[in-house]
């Protein structure tokens, strides 16, 4: 049996849409893969950047961890890593990841262009210097936390 595909879901307002889960369902169908869902850790503007030991961005990525991984595990039919990324810039967290860890394939999961601060940094297309498949997935609502 071959190994299973490793993929990074990364998310976060959309951590636990149904747009996110019904696309890590239909690629659970697709064949044997092991999820982890990356969530980068929200910038405070000045603050973040004044004390930089505030950890309330941390506390807000792993309050969505809770809130997504049951309901990212029933669509994949399987156990789900949860992990903080390293940087609130998403592009920096998702290269660290993929160095660190080791991914086949990338997910993302934005909310609409009118509101996406990641589809206005044009992260769909920069993550295509990864050389790795990647699934942009756009909500049309956020996950309450």
């Amino acid at each position: 049996m071959p190994d299973p595909t490793r993929v990074l879901v990364v998310a976060h307002k959309t951590a636990a849409t149904p747009s996110l889960l019904d696309a890590v369902r239909e690629r659970a169908a697709t064949g044997p893969a092991e999820f982890t869902l990356l969530v980068p850790p929200a910038a405070h503007g000045l603050h973040r950047v004044t004390d930089p030991e505030d950890h309330r961005a941390d506390e807000e990525a792993r309050a969505m961890i809770e809130l997504a991984l049951p309901l990212l595990e029933e669509a994949a039919g399987a156990p789900v890593k949860g992990k903080i990324g390293s940087d609130p810039a998403p592009l920096t967290s998702i290269e660290d990841a993929v160095n660190t860890d080791g991914y086949d394939e990338i997910i993302i999961s934005t909310l609409p262009a009118r509101v996406s601060r990641w589809l206005r940094l044009d992260l769909p297309s920069k993550l295509n210097g990864l050389g790795l498949p990647i699934t942009t997935i756009t909500a049309k609502e956020r996950a309450e936390v």
